[in-house]
């Protein structure tokens, strides 16, 4: 729909992704753990709304936080502390995912119904830019 913006805010929200799993493999590999990657299978979503998708987004995130809580919850019934302070730096970035999702959807809401209030949320969001992750693995 020609939101380039949008589109730059999915593409580094995808990459930051990418990294956290990239996280996760290496802690595990670090653990000696043997890890079999399998493949995931595509979206299968369209939109009506532009909202729609940023909605399908704030619950992706809250579906892994979920996630995270219950390994974080694991490791905690076996006294696994090792796993929780790795799993410590996730539960803080869920809550900062979960925010900027939320944030997206209420300037939505408040922007996005007038064009020149979408095409200025559309530059915001052109203007976002990658950092990668800052969390160090021992």
């Amino acid at each position: 729909k020609g939101l380039e913006g949008f589109g730059n805010w999915y593409k580094i929200q995808a990459k930051e992704e990418q990294d956290h799993a990239d996280l996760i493999l290496q802690y595990l590999q670090n653990n000696g753990e043997r890890i079999t990657l399998e493949a995931i299978e595509k979206p299968n979503h369209s939109y009506e709304q532009l909202k729609d998708a940023l909605t399908v987004s704030l619950k992706h995130e809250q579906y892994v936080t979920s996630l995270i809580h219950a390994v974080y919850d694991a490791a905690q019934a076996v006294k696994d502390y090792r796993t929780m302070q790795f799993l410590d730096w996730f539960v803080k970035e869920q809550v900062e995912e979960e925010d900027n999702a939320s944030n997206l959807i209420k300037k939505m809401e408040m922007f996005g119904t007038d064009a020149k209030g979408l095409y200025m949320l559309d530059q915001e969001l052109a203007g976002r830019v990658y950092s990668a992750p800052s969390l160090t693995l021992d």
